[in-house]
């Protein structure tokens, strides 16, 4: 369906970076897909890291792993989430992976000797990756998000691959700017100028916008809309309302207020093959909004909170909607409180008055040594004092130093990732990257996307998968040492999950008789929680928090 005839949606934003551009391009998916069409969507992202791998947490948010382990974006994760299904590396893009394969055809000659340039070669690289990632997907629509804000030097290439494929295919392809209209307090009035200066800078660009999503604190009215289409040549009816809401996963459900989806179908000449089903959807929404749930207190002890004086939440936002779909699904309201490990660093830091109060806690993932003793004494705590508690990989890994230490009796039991010649390596990197992480070579040196793993019978694991083998998805470079798995296991550890050949650790818990939930998993589940199909470990360790408060009430 690739080439004349195949559909292409772009999705850019306008007057400011944040706007909503991901859950835009989220929404559409999922409308379209309801609607009977196969679609792919593509993040394009302007940075010249290959990938997003190497990129601090706390300035853009958390890293998204695909199946095929490719590092990427958050935004792939709404994709995924909205979509309910995996997507492929061909439907990620940034401008080193761009350069990059431009380069290195240029070195093996693929341009019989002509001076390569960004217009044409550059542009048309970026052409033949979106028409590939469409081939791949077998889609008949595909949506493209273009990262950044009109106006930035970085993505000026992309819109201009976008523009040439208008020119060629002008039946084909449409335009959506997601654009914000601010409500000055002092003013107590929506103002349409700066997304009418969006438009005209992206006219600039040889592009004219199809759509507009009007975001904004409040819906917009009949007025602004009408302000908006004359000043920006767009239709009155494809000025999208998009006011503030308590949950991104209600974008869809307000897009169709709008009819978006039928007026998408109409603007690239296509039939109306049904109406979106979204009962489920609709469902789901409102048992993730309910405010009158009973609420459920976990506390997220992370290390990847401090940015200036905010919280970044973003650095592990799949954790945070696994949490809510999982909650949502068994009727409960989940309130999540962050808490910097950092705090417990210090000897004597009192864990003892801040943890007991919650229902359950979560330790996720994480690189490095800040902050880890924090959360190996919010561990023990949560050992001793029987509350729920869940490790993510870094979880896991100190989950297990922690055994080692307290009830081993290994004090210095700890990962080389922070002390490399470490006595008791319970930790330690794998031995096919050791040579890679002493060359300073840290790109791709990880386990990264899908492996299998096998789950023991009579566990909370198998509990709750319900099966034998699983497919989880990885990012770490540090195992559990084999050399340390008979002892541990000796005084009461269970590794209920190992890959098919046995010699890696993928689940480590305690028998339920032993502690309500104390498990660690070395891969991510929270990658593959969707919210018509919350992850099972997920729920299961909000049932004991579930429990847990209701014994203390």
């Amino acid at each position: 369906m690739t080439g004349k005839g195949h559909k292409y949606i772009f999705v850019l934003g306008g007057v400011m970076s944040g706007v909503g551009k991901g859950v835009v391009t989220s929404s559409i998916g999922l409308l379209l897909q309801q609607k009977g069409y196969p679609v792919n969507l593509v993040k394009v992202d302007p940075y010249l890291n290959v990938d997003a791998g190497t990129m601090n947490p706390t300035e853009h948010g958390e890293t998204f792993v695909l199946k095929s382990g490719l590092e990427t974006d958050q935004d792939m994760g709404n994709y995924e989430r909205f979509l309910g299904r995996d997507l492929t590396s061909d439907d990620y893009m940034t401008s080193g992976m761009v350069y990059q394969s431009v380069i290195a055809q240029e070195r093996a000659l693929g341009y019989g000797g002509k001076c390569v340039e960004a217009i044409p070669h550059v542009r048309d690289e970026i052409m033949r990756r979106i028409r590939q990632a469409a081939e791949v997907s077998g889609s008949q629509i595909s949506v493209i998000e273009i990262g950044g804000t009109i106006g930035d030097f970085q993505n000026a290439l992309f819109i201009d691959a976008a523009r040439e494929l208008k020119m060629r295919q002008p039946d084909d392809v449409t335009f959506v700017m997601v654009s914000y209209l601010p409500v000055p307090s002092t003013i107590g009035e929506m103002k349409t100028r700066p997304t009418q200066h969006a438009v005209r800078e992206l006219n600039s660009y040889g592009v004219q916008a199809d759509f507009i999503i009007a975001r904004a604190p409040q819906p917009i009215d009949d007025k602004r809309k009408e302000k908006i289409a004359i000043a920006c040549n767009v239709h009155k009816e494809r000025v999208i309302s998009a006011p503030d809401i308590k949950s991104i996963y209600e974008a869809p459900l307000n897009f169709e207020k709008d009819k978006l989806s039928d007026a998408l179908l109409d603007a690239l000449h296509l039939p109306d093959k049904r109406k979106a089903s979204l009962a489920a959807w609709k469902k789901f929404v409102t048992a993730a909004t309910d405010g009158s749930a009973p609420e459920l207190k976990i506390a997220v002890v992370g290390k990847y909170f401090d940015t200036g004086d905010f919280v970044l939440s973003d650095a592990y936002l799949s954790v945070i909607e696994a949490i809510k779909f999982s909650a949502a699904k068994i009727g409960q309201r989940a309130k999540i409180t962050w808490i910097n490990s950092k705090e417990f660093d210090k000897e004597g830091a009192n864990v003892g008055k801040i943890l007991p109060g919650f229902d359950g806690i979560i330790v996720p993932g994480g690189f490095g040594e800040t902050g880890i003793e924090g959360k190996i004494r919010a561990i023990r705590f949560a050992r001793e004092k029987k509350i729920p508690y869940f490790g993510l990989c870094y979880g896991m890994q100190l989950m297990v130093i922690e055994y080692a230490r307290n009830v081993l009796g290994l004090k210095e039991a700890t990962t080389t990732e922070i002390k490399k010649n470490a006595t008791e390596p319970v930790v330690d990197v794998m031995p096919e990257q050791k040579d890679l992480i002493t060359n300073q070579k840290y790109g791709g040196t990880m386990r990264l996307g899908a492996y299998p793993a096998r789950i023991k019978k009579g566990t909370i694991a198998r509990s709750a998968y319900k099966s034998e083998t699983v497919e989880e998805r990885h990012r770490h470079r540090y195992e559990i040492n084999p050399e340390y798995v008979e002892r541990l296991e000796k005084e009461g550890l269970v590794f209920s999950g190992t890959s098919p050949d046995g010699v890696l650790m993928e689940i480590a818990e305690l028998p339920k008789e032993v502690h309500p939930f104390m498990l660690g998993t070395q891969f991510h589940p929270e990658l593959q929680a969707r919210p018509l199909s919350p992850h099972p470990l997920f729920t299961e360790f909000l049932k004991a928090a579930v429990t847990r408060r209701d014994k203390k009430a």
